[in-house]
C-alpha cells in the first residue's frame, strides 16, 4: 500500500509545483499588462496564449467594464492559493504522510 501513498505524495507535489510555476506565469502576464508590450514579442505572446484561457472565462462571469481594472489575475491567484492549500494538503493527509 505504501506505493499507492508514495505516488499520491508525488503527484501532490507535482501539482504543487505546476500551480506554483503557473502563479508566476499569471504575475509575469499582470506585469506585462501594464506597460504596452509589443505582441508579436514571443515572450508577451506566451503569456497571453498560456494564461488566457484561464482568464477569459472569469472576465465573462465578472465584467470589468464600470472598473477600468482587470481584476481576473488577483482571482486566478486566490483560485491557485486555494487549490494549494486545500487540494495539496488533502491529497498529502489522505495519504497519512508527514512532513
Amino acid at each position: 500500500m505504501f506505493v499507492v501513498e508514495n505516488f499520491i505524495v508525488a503527484l501532490a507535489r507535482i501539482i504543487d509545483i505546476g500551480l506554483s510555476i503557473y502563479l508566476w506565469v499569471i504575475i509575469a502576464r499582470a506585469l506585462i499588462s501594464w506597460v504596452n508590450p509589443d505582441p508579436y514579442n514571443p515572450v508577451v505572446t506566451f503569456l497571453y496564449r498560456v494564461t488566457e484561457p484561464v482568464m477569459a472565462p472569469i472576465r465573462r462571469l465578472i465584467p470589468i467594464r464600470g472598473m477600468g481594472i482587470d481584476i481576473s489575475p488577483i482571482i486566478v491567484i486566490m483560485i491557485i492559493y486555494f487549490l494549494q492549500t486545500f487540494l495539496v494538503k488533502t491529497m498529502i493527509q489522505m495519504t497519512g504522510y508527514i512532513r
